[in-house]
């Protein structure tokens, strides 16, 4: 019988892999760098060596794994091709024939964050749910949406670009993806502390905010917390950002739930509350109420989704 799974997560920096029962449990996790030298050639080698490795640690045969899932940070095919992925040095490669065929095991695919958000709604925040969409606020924005338990990835691997949703059309400044307007612009990390400088500029109004070097967006946020009344306006702007994000995304998939996790959703409660007071005003009445929750997986998530993707449903 079957006992065992490994999930994996190939970031740009470091790769992380656990080892897990199929029940969801993580008995062990680990890192390894990523061999991102001549075009990262040697990244899936490294991979199949230290999940050989573990087995050999922990006296186990293949024979007990249902097989390995992979997070990648760029679109991947149905067949577990990534056509490219920058932050690897990659161009066309077929990910599961490749690892298939390095470790013996069946190998499961999916983009990075689209496994994430997979991870949060097997055993994180989106627990006990079927359907879901996930949020990461973090440098950027980013997403997953899993209904009925599937990563929805789209015609071409790139479904779930949630930073991307158009927001704003009064924004004149372009995103990094060419055009404005985009919930990335407001929503991530750097977004959140442009929108204050912006504010601070336009107005006088007396703030602890004014003249912190560098501010962040931790520091808006504890500010609100604090009572500061401008990093509260830029706090309910988040919000109000994120409910028009979230407003789109029922009116298409209809989650059960929301889970928002990065770096910003550190912020924990007043982040919550003000997407909450934003969103039922403008969507209809068949997805109001709809519960927002935070992400509690934190960096495993990514291993955790890997993983559930090669159990399946």
């Amino acid at each position: 019988m079957k006992k065992y799974c490994f999930g994996v997560d190939i970031g740009g920096t470091s790769v992380k892999l656990g080892l897990f029962t199929c029940e969801g449990e993580l008995l062990d996790k680990w890192e390894i760098p990523t061999a991102k030298a001549d075009g990262g050639a040697a990244i899936l080698t490294d991979v199949a060596t230290s999940l050989e490795q573990k087995l050999s640690e922990r006296n186990l045969t293949k024979e007990e794994f249902v097989g390995v899932g992979i997070g990648i940070p760029g679109p991947v095919s149905a067949d577990g091709t990534v056509f490219e992925c920058v932050n690897l040095g990659w161009g066309t490669t077929p990910v599961k024939a490749e690892m298939e065929k390095l470790i013996g095991l069946t190998t499961a695919v999916g983009n990075d964050a689209n496994v994430a958000a997979l991870g949060e709604q097997w055993q994180g925040g989106g627990k006990g749910f079927e359907s879901s969409v996930m949020i990461t606020l973090g440098t950027g924005v980013g997403g997953g949406v899993i209904l009925n338990g599937e990563i929805l990835a789209g015609a071409n691997g790139a479904a779930g670009e949630i930073g991307h949703l158009y927001v704003n059309y009064e924004e004149e400044d372009l995103c990094n993806c060419g055009k404005p307007g985009c919930l990335e612009q407001y929503a991530s990390a750097t977004g959140i502390v442009k929108e204050a400088k912006r504010y601070l500029a336009a107005h006088d109004e007396p703030t602890s905010l004014r003249g912190v070097e560098p501010l962040s967006a931790k520091i808006i946020c504890d500010a609100a917390k604090n009572g500061d009344s401008v990093a509260q306006k830029m706090v309910d702007q988040l919000g109000r950002y994120l409910a028009i994000a979230c407003s789109h995304l029922s009116h298409v998939v209809d989650p059960e739930v929301f889970v928002i996790g990065g770096g910003v959703s550190k912020a924990g409660e007043i982040l919550l509350d003000a997407i909450r007071r934003h969103y039922d005003p403008i969507c209809m009445k068949a997805v109001k109420g709809k519960p927002f929750k935070l992400a509690t997986l934190g960096n495993d998530a990514g291993i955790y989704g890997s993983a559930k993707m090669v159990l399946g449903k």
